[in-house]
Parts: C-alpha cells; sequence; structure tokens
C-alpha cells in the first residue's frame, strides 16, 4: 500500500491541482479579510509582504494559482503527447517545493531583500519548462513546442512584476500583471482550441451521432491563436491603447467564432463539457471587454476580472475536474459539487462585474460577495475531488 503522500506527489495532476485549489480558497480568504476590515471604514496598515495589497492579491491570483495549475496540467499532458515517461516523485517533490517556496517568499517578502524574493518566486517556470522541453524534444511538433514559448511569456510577466518590486524598472508591475493574466488566457485558447471540440466530438461519437460534428480549421484556428499570443507581448513591449484595442477585439472576435462552431448546445445535459463551452463564451467576451476597456469604454478592471474568474477560473475548474477524475481511474461525469462550484463562478463573475461596472456603493458588497462566490467554488472542488487526487486508483488499490 502506498501512503497518502506517496500517491499525492507520485503524480503531477494530484500535487499541482491540490495545491492549486487550497492556494485559492487561502489567497482569497485573506484578500477577502482585508477588503472586509476596508469595506468597515478601517484600514490594514502593515501587511508580510511589501508590494501595494492589490498587487499582492493580482500576483498570486495569477503567478501562484495559475502556475500551479500550469505545472499540474502540462506534466500530465506532455507525457501523453510525447508518449514519455510522467515526472518522477523527486522531481515533482522538488518543483512543488519550489512553487511553495515561491508563495512564502512573496507573502513574507516585507522581511526579505526584493532580489531573494524574486530568485525564489521565479525559479519555478524555468524548472518545469527545462522538463517540458526534455519531453516535447522527443516528438518536437511546432503545435506542442508552442507551450514553451507561452510559458516564457509568462515568466517574462512575472520578471517585469518583480524588476519593478526590485526598482529595476519602476512602473513595470502594471504591464507585467496583464501579460501574465493574458498569457494564461491565451494558453487557454491554444489548449482549449483543441480539448474542447476534440472532447465534444467524442462525446458526440459515443452517442452515435457522425454528422453535425464540431468544425474546427486552421483559417479560424491559427489566427485566433496567433492574436491571443500576440496581445501579452503587445503590453510588455508598451503598445499605445488602440493596438491593444485593436489586438483584444480581434482576439474576442475569433474566439466567439471558433466557439459557435463546437455544438456547445449539444453539451446542455454533460455538465463536464458544457462548463468547459461557457468558460470559452466568457473568455471571448472578456477580450471584447478588454478592447472597449482600452478604448475608454468600460472598465479595464472588470475586463480583466471577467477574463480572471469566468474565462481563467470556469475553465481551469473544469479541467482539473476532468483531468483530475480521468487521471485517478473515476468516470468522467462531473460530480454535483463541482457543478455547483461553476454556478459559484458565474454568480462570483456577474458580481465582479457590477463591482465595476455598477455605482461606488455597489463596490464592497460586490466585491466580498464575488471573493466569498470563489471560496466556495473552490472548496466543493476540494470537496467532490478530495478523495480521487489523494487515493490511489481503484484499479491500483493494492499498491
Amino acid at each position: 500500500m502506498m501512503g497518502p503522500l506517496r500517491i499525492v506527489f507520485g503524480e503531477a495532476f494530484r500535487v499541482f491541482f491540490l495545491a492549486a485549489a487550497l492556494f485559492a480558497v487561502a489567497a482569497m480568504v485573506y484578500w477577502e479579510v482585508w477588503l472586509g476590515v476596508h469595506a468597515a471604514g478601517g484600514m490594514v496598515t502593515r501587511t508580510a509582504f511589501a508590494p501595494p495589497p492589490h498587487h499582492w492579491h493580482a500576483h498570486e491570483m495569477i503567478y501562484g494559482y495559475g502556475a500551479a495549475v500550469l505545472g499540474g496540467f502540462f506534466l500530465t499532458a506532455v507525457p501523453n503527447w510525447t508518449g514519455g515517461r510522467t515526472a518522477p516523485l523527486p522531481f515533482l517533490a522538488a518543483v512543488a517545493g519550489l512553487w511553495l517556496l515561491g508563495r512564502a517568499a512573496v507573502w513574507a517578502s516585507g522581511g526579505l531583500a526584493p532580489w531573494l524574493v524574486a530568485i525564489a518566486d521565479l525559479a519555478f517556470a524555468p524548472a518545469l519548462g527545462l522538463r517540458l522541453a526534455l519531453m516535447l524534444a522527443r516528438r518536437p511538433k511546432p503545435q506542442n513546442l508552442m507551450v514553451l514559448a507561452l510559458l516564457a511569456i509568462f515568466w517574462s510577466g512575472n520578471l517585469a512584476v518583480h524588476l519593478d518590486w526590485t526598482g529595476v524598472w519602476p512602473g513595470a508591475a502594471e504591464a507585467g500583471l496583464r501579460a501574465g493574466l493574458l498569457t494564461l488566457t491565451a494558453l487557454i485558447a491554444v489548449i482549449g482550441g483543441r480539448i474542447i471540440p476534440a472532447f465534444t466530438t467524442n462525446a458526440m461519437r459515443k452517442a452515435g451521432r457522425e454528422t453535425g460534428l464540431p468544425r474546427t480549421g486552421r483559417r479560424l484556428d491559427a489566427p485566433a491563436v496567433a492574436a491571443a499570443i500576440l496581445l501579452p507581448l503587445l503590453l510588455l513591449a508598451g503598445a499605445p491603447e488602440p493596438a491593444l484595442a485593436g489586438a483584444a477585439g480581434a482576439t474576442g472576435l475569433l474566439a466567439l467564432l471558433r466557439l459557435a462552431g463546437w455544438r456547445g448546445w449539444w453539451t446542455r445535459h454533460a455538465p463536464i463539457l458544457w462548463t468547459m463551452h461557457l468558460a470559452y463564451l466568457l473568455l471571448g467576451l472578456g477580450y471584447l471587454a478588454l478592447a472597449a476597456a482600452q478604448l475608454g469604454l468600460a472598465s479595464e478592471v472588470g475586463a480583466l476580472h471577467l477574463l480572471a474568474i469566468g474565462g481563467i477560473g470556469g475553465m481551469t475548474l473544469t479541467v482539473m475536474t476532468r483531468a483530475g477524475l480521468g487521471h485517478s481511474g473515476r468516470p468522467l461525469a462531473a460530480p454535483p459539487a463541482v457543478v455547483a462550484g461553476f454556478l459559484c463562478l458565474l454568480g462570483a463573475t456577474g458580481l465582479r462585474a457590477l463591482a465595476s461596472f455598477g455605482s461606488l456603493a455597489a463596490y464592497y458588497p460586490a466585491t466580498l460577495g464575488a471573493g466569498a462566490l470563489w471560496i466556495t467554488a473552490f472548496a466543493l472542488f476540494l470537496t467532490a475531488l478530495w478523495e480521487p487526487l489523494t487515493t490511489a486508483r481503484p484499479d491500483r488499490a493494492g499498491g
């Protein structure tokens, strides 16, 4: 019999999906407390971390939660793409330790040298990227190598944040945070554009349907992916707002056109599928909202949270559920708790939009409500996936 820790650290999806969900709850609980104090008329005058609180919040959601999901997904998916072996337990324990070291360093940054915080936090992505590069070298397909390029852009965004925090590049954190978020959405455009129509096609064929299957093709896919990747690069390059608006608008329009051909309505009775389609819809709408914000027609903060909560949060929740169930040998049926959690994320998306687009009086109640729903969503995920992620596959229960 394998011990619980050996099981958890034995496969990437287990350790990183658990870490992502636990961190999603813990980091948001702290943010709720901080906001709650200010909503009540008080003020938090001292924090353990050095950056402004809103920078800490954004950074840890993007480069903390987001990075953990990337680690779990790619260290699980890439061996399947290449036919290679999965990462061994010592490597998974070491790279998970690097991720945790980064979270601890950023949290305690108020008492640490900024360069030391930067080194600790920036170590995870290169370690992950090196492992992925070694695996992808077995079958170096361009569409898979794109993952390494996006991981490099993601790391570059985090580097820009730390260059600001160390005083080397003042003001760079805003661009670095936005670039990191938009790199995550670009990864969803790339990976979601593969798996959503593929999973939907498989389900339709399993149901006996061979006509009216999801439509895919380079005519839409290539420009959609290119536009999504271009956007964070433009941000890091300091492109003017009209250029950002054009790139965001094109990305959103192309995302919605792709989605229209993926037969989302057919999946309405399969939560493990329609949650992906709906998250991708919110992604497309978020890009369009961002384009409007760059033209001064909408709230940029509202647009970014539409992308972050609805697009990234919704897609990662459902992908972690599907991968967690499938790779742990459980049936591919979304547990009711996860469906409820996804609906909580939809509610959180709406409330956070209200906080940004509504009246000033609605800001704190709506923002606190959105945070509470986010916490509930990932608590429900942990309730439903704890056993699959922490126990051996049923067909390997003997060890």
